[in-house]
């Protein structure tokens, strides 16, 4: 590989490019013949961040974030793509390869408020920031007076819109938050158990070309094996249940020893009713255990959470 440069393709976002400077980061740590002035980073502006106005289910789903990104790599205008796995479908795309994964950062969820307040601690009919169907349905469950508005946009803009006393809280995972060095604005950090985070939250993907036989074998040495085990089980669950990103679905594995825990909520479409498994396997069997507490989780709701 020694001749080759290698460029990686990022959304321009300020959170986007710093995930894209951790891959470069761990890319080179393992491409010995590679200096930074070997790798770079191409900035490409995607659909999802371009429309901000609507839930992602009204303008093309999750493909918004990664599709432009993808045809790049697709036109051989890039090498590798880098994504936040949680905004990429659990279908591959045909010619592209995802199986390379950083070590996963926090996957929590938190909350951020106006005056530090606490959720349960929220006036009645408190007004809560969130564009997920899942974090809606979530938070409701807790306190079922709380309005949910949605709120699109980056961080910052999420964060000036809770200042401008457009809502009373608003919901985001933690690992963005913290990548930004925003940890102080946090109100409260809920468990994984609490508020379950939707599969491959906390996780940034690197993907190539299926054939690219270089890049793969490099990207096979970047991988962090455990965060691709527990990403084998939340992801099967994803393909299983064949949702879209209207399907209200939170997935988080952990690995203990040689033990993989799986615990999956689901709600219908209405949110009305919300359907729960957690089971463990040996970690050998972390997709076979997302396959079954996904089919399993399915014949429970009676396909309640699709249209």
């Amino acid at each position: 590989m020694k001749n080759r440069k290698i460029i990686i393709g990022s959304r321009g976002s300020k959170l986007a490019l710093i995930y894209a400077e951790k891959a470069r980061e761990n890319i080179l740590k393992h491409a010995k013949d590679f200096g930074i002035e070997d790798v770079d980073i191409k900035e490409i502006a995607t659909k999802g961040d371009q429309v901000q106005d609507k839930r992602l289910s009204e303008v093309g789903g999750k493909g918004l974030f990664s599709k432009s990104i993808e045809i790049e790599l697709l036109n051989n205008k890039i090498d590798i793509a880098v994504h936040a796995l949680k905004d990429m479908p659990s279908e591959e795309t045909e010619g592209l390869l995802t199986n390379c994964f950083l070590k996963r950062n926090d996957p929590r969820e938190i909350l951020i408020s106006k005056n530090n307040k606490n959720l349960k601690d929220l006036k009645l009919n408190s007004v809560i920031g969130t564009s997920s169907f899942r974090r809606e349905f979530q938070i409701r469950k807790i306190r079922s007076d709380f309005q949910c508005k949605l709120i699109r946009g980056n961080i910052d803009t999420r964060l000036r819109k809770l200042d401008e006393n457009l809502y009373d809280a608003i919901i985001l995972s933690y690992a963005g938050i913290d990548s930004l060095g925003l940890s102080k604005s946090i109100t409260q950090t809920f468990s994984t158990s609490e508020i379950i985070p939707c599969a491959g939250q906390g996780v940034i993907a690197l993907q190539c070309r299926d054939n690219d036989i270089e890049l793969i074998k490099l990207l096979d040495l970047v991988n962090h094996k455990k965060t691709y085990d527990c990403i084998k089980a939340e992801r099967s669950v994803l393909k299983i249940l064949e949702g879209d990103c209207e399907t209200a679905v939170g997935a988080f594995a952990n690995i203990e020893g040689e033990k993989i825990t799986l615990e999956v909520e689901l709600f219908s479409l209405d949110g009305k009713n919300r359907f729960y498994l957690k089971s463990s396997k040996g970690i050998e069997e972390a997709e076979k255990l997302g396959i079954e507490i996904g089919s399993a989780l399915k014949k429970q709701s009676n396909n309640s959470y699709k249209k």
